[in-house]
Order: structure tokens, then C-alpha cells, then sequence
């Protein structure tokens, strides 16, 4: 069990200094963040020009909403995990994982953590820079009990944006360019993983249907926890059905993983 967990752990200390070489690149993705925080600012500054609330919110909450999910972008967001999956299949690498007791799931979602720690890390820095700005506006609830059931709602997000990323990946056992696939997914979780606005905002009966599927659990579920968005019914529910997702997102990697070693021709790598 232990010489198993090691084999991971290095994979993520492996996956931690290949990041920390371009911790640069994050660093400067994160200061560009500021840009799309300046956008938010003015977009709803100008919507709430004319209202004290939205939906029940008024624009500190709103504004803390915003900030919340980008730092959840950045602790989580699966970036380019789908691309490199794919060009390991393209390009033959993922043969050698082929004959070897390495689980390719474990390997590459060891990778994908400490990926996610220095690009969390590294956002904290534009920040503390905007905080100045920011903090007057920045209202979180003193709920402490939010901080609990927010953190196992952060990791199963996790896994939710991990597996999603990890099947189109597997894609490329059949199709040779997803590119497609992936452009069509990032628009949908934007819209319906509360990015481009609040998903509370929506009509009641689509709200509801957006409860069900798995973009909701990616950035929206966790930030409407910390942000007080939500209350204690709703976070409950909605951890039993992040969990269900989980589950059927691992089931379903696993069958593509099995499906598309029948078709792949071992090459190269």
C-alpha cells in the first residue's frame, strides 16, 4: 500500500518542480486576472447602478462571488490537462504506463494537484495587490460551519473538473483532434458553472435543472457555499449529487480507459 502511495507521490513532486519552472507563466495569468476583475467591477457597478440588489444581493456580494470563483479557478480549474492527456495517447508516451504497475487516473491527477498548488499559490500574489481595492466590497458570511462543508465540496470540484478533462482526453483513442469537444465543454461550464454570472440569477425552473447536471458542482456549488449564496438544504442536496457525479465521472473514465486500449496501436513512446 505504502510503496503503491509512493509511486504517486512522486509523481506529484515530479508534476510540483516541472510547474514551479513555470511558475512565470501563472504569475503572469494571474496578474492578468486583475484585468478580468477590473471587467467584473465595472460590468456590475454599472448593473446595480440602478438597483441596491440583484436576486436578493447586493454588488459587495456579487463582487466577493467573482473573486471567490477565481481563486477556484486557479486552485482547480483543469487548464490544459484534456490537451496533454491527448498528445501522451498521440504521441505513444502512454505506452510505457502500459507496462507498468501505475495506475495512468492516479498518475496524471497526481500531476494535476501539484499543478493546481503552484497556480493557487501564485494568484494569492495579484491579489494581496488588489486587496487594497477589493477589501471594502469584500463581504463573506461568519458562518464557520461554511468553511466544513466547503472544503470536501472543493475537492469532489476537483475531481468533477479533473474527470471531465480526463475523458475528453480519452477521446483521442477515437477521434485525433478534440479540440472541438473541448471548446464546446469550456462554453457550456461557463454558462452553467456560474462564470459569467451568478447561476441564482437564473429562472427558478432552470436553476433546477442546472442543480443536476455536473457544471454546477465544477466552480458555482463551492463558491455559492463560502459566499453564503446558498443555505444548508440546498449544500447538503448538493453534496449528495456532487458525490453521484464523482462517482459516475470515475465509472465512466475507467470504461474509457478500458474501451480505448482495445483500439489504440502501440506506437512510438
Amino acid at each position: 500500500m505504502l510503496s503503491s502511495l509512493n509511486k504517486y507521490r512522486h509523481a506529484f513532486l515530479i508534476g510540483l518542480q516541472s510547474n514551479l519552472v513555470y511558475r512565470w507563466n501563472f504569475a503572469v495569468r494571474g496578474f492578468f486576472s486583475l484585468f478580468h476583475l477590473t471587467v467584473v467591477f465595472i460590468l456590475w457597478g454599472a448593473a446595480f447602478a440602478g438597483a441596491k440588489n440583484i436576486g436578493g444581493f447586493d454588488f459587495g456580494q456579487t463582487l466577493t462571488y467573482f473573486v471567490t470563483l477565481l481563486v477556484l479557478q486557479f486552485f482547480i480549474g483543469a487548464f490544459n490537462e484534456d490537451y496533454q492527456i491527448s498528445e501522451e495517447i498521440r504521441n505513444g508516451l502512454i505506452n510505457q504506463f502500459l507496462l507498468k504497475p501505475i495506475n495512468y487516473f492516479a498518475y496524471r491527477f497526481s500531476i494535476y494537484v501539484a499543478a493546481r498548488l503552484v497556480s493557487g499559490a501564485l494568484i494569492l500574489l495579484p491579489l494581496l495587490i488588489a486587496l487594497p481595492f477589493l477589501g471594502s466590497y469584500l463581504t463573506y458570511p461568519h458562518e464557520w460551519w461554511r468553511l466544513a462543508l466547503g472544503l470536501p465540496a472543493v475537492v469532489m470540484s476537483a475531481l468533477i473538473q479533473f474527470s471531465i478533462a480526463y475523458c475528453f482526453g480519452m477521446l483521442t483513442f477515437w477521434f485525433l483532434e478534440i479540440q472541438g469537444f473541448v471548446i464546446l465543454s469550456m462554453a457550456i461550464e461557463v454558462l452553467l458553472g456560474g462564470q459569467m454570472f451568478p447561476l441564482d440569477l437564473m429562472p427558478a425552473g432552470i436553476f433546477q435543472i442546472a442543480r443536476f447536471l455536473p457544471f454546477f458542482y465544477q466552480m458555482y456549488f463551492p463558491g455559492a457555499i463560502f459566499t453564503g449564496r446558498i443555505g444548508l438544504p440546498m449544500i447538503y442536496q448538493g453534496l449528495a449529487i456532487q458525490l453521484c457525479w464523482v462517482i459516475a465521472l470515475l465509472a465512466l473514465n475507467q470504461l474509457l480507459w478500458v474501451r480505448g486500449l482495445r483500439r489504440h496501436t502501440a506506437v512510438g513512446g
